[in-house]
């Protein structure tokens, strides 16, 4: 089977979404299938919207036997679906000998080919919602339609049906994969983690505040950053200012390493989530609006991780597994319950079914 993946960005850049997309792609290489994934050129490295400054996001080729072609429509405004568009033709081929089209949150990209291959399979995995923002009536809308367009979608998160009104086919909350290294790497009982973007909608000011909070009290505490972003210089000026034992790693490839080492973990997104909940770490999340809230209330393991609004909350929370140990250690074992057969392997097969469906 021929599958061909559309998405904004791909390995090597790094970011949620990126790493879905290899990790599905290459496990479905390994079954003996062809995989093609479609991506836009890394754009000026200096725009804070991407994920990485790799130079390689610039070429086309393969990796992990996935085979690689890039697009450049240019620069984000109103025209850019029309260069999109002009570009693809210039590849349908892939489209036209595909068995399995799938787009991951970009189906505008395939609209057009919809029109002219209306029997064509095509499906959508949607992946997030747009950052600090409250969904426009544009971003529903856009939901709407790509629904009702393809012949199925995964949701990754419960929240799309309350905020978008999609449909899932299947939900899922992506995957992780247990982690061996930890036999090899002594976990710090003092050593936070904060994995994500240094942006708002990330948290990153709301976790340094409730570090400098806890850090007076527990004093031998050390946190380290892997990420990057807007906020970067804000941030290294907040931890210069209050002399906070904090260092910033900037973006890290491949973060099981950091991840076992440590005793908690910073992170407000699914994937990081997951693999610090396969790693046995305590998960901390913070979220600044209404949709971020139920991006994280609305999972099954809400209950075995720390939510907070703001620094005050999650300093308390914080405060509180580390003089209560016990406590903490049951809900990292309910945690690693849940997530220890979330695995790439068994999200392939979704994937498999999903496209097998009638």
């Amino acid at each position: 089977m021929t599958v061909l993946f559309f998405a904004r960005r791909f390995y090597p850049q790094i970011g949620g979404v990126e790493k879905h997309v290899l990790e599905i792609g290459k496990r479905l290489v390994k079954q003996g299938h062809k995989v093609v994934v479609v991506a836009e050129l890394e754009k000026n490295t200096n725009d804070q919207d991407y994920h990485s400054a790799l130079k390689s996001a610039t070429s086309a080729g393969k990796a992990e036997g996935i085979e690689i072609y890039r697009i450049n429509p240019g620069k984000d405004d109103w025209f850019k679906k029309f260069r999109v568009w002009k570009e693809l033709w210039r590849l349908r081929r892939l489209v036209i000998d595909a068995d399995v089209v799938h787009c991951h949150d970009v189906f505008f990209w395939y609209l057009p080919f919809k029109l002219l291959y209306f029997t064509k399979k095509v499906y959508t995995t949607f992946h997030g919602y747009e950052g600090n923002f409250i969904p426009t009536g544009k971003a529903i809308a856009i939901h709407k339609v790509s629904e009702k367009l393809s012949n199925g979608n995964i949701c990754i998160g419960q929240f799309f049906e309350k905020w978008y009104g999609t449909k899932p086919t299947y939900v899922s909350f992506g995957a992780a994969e247990i982690s061996h290294s930890n036999k090899q790497n002594k976990t710090d009982k003092n050593l936070i983690v904060f994995l994500g973007r240094l942006e708002e909608e990330t948290g990153i000011m709301e976790y340094l505040k409730a570090f400098k909070e806890i850090s007076q009290k527990y004093k031998q505490l050390t946190m380290e950053v892997l990420g990057d972003g807007a906020l970067m210089n804000e941030a290294r000026k907040y931890v210069a200012d209050n002399q906070l034992s904090v260092n910033f790693r900037g973006f890290v490839a491949k973060t099981d390493k950091q991840i076992d080492r440590a005793s908690f973990v910073f992170v407000s997104r699914y994937l990081g989530m997951l693999e610090a909940m396969m790693s046995k770490k305590y998960v901390l999340a913070v979220y600044n609006n209404k949709i971020k809230e139920d991006y994280l209330k609305m999972t099954p393991f809400s209950d075995y991780i720390s939510i907070s609004s703001n620094s005050d909350e999650l300093y308390k929370q914080l405060e509180e597994c580390l003089s209560n140990e016990k406590q903490k250690n049951e809900k990292i074992d309910k945690a690693y319950e849940w997530v220890k057969d979330k695995t790439w392997d068994n999200l392939v097969n979704n994937y498999l079914i999903l496209w097998q469906r009638k």
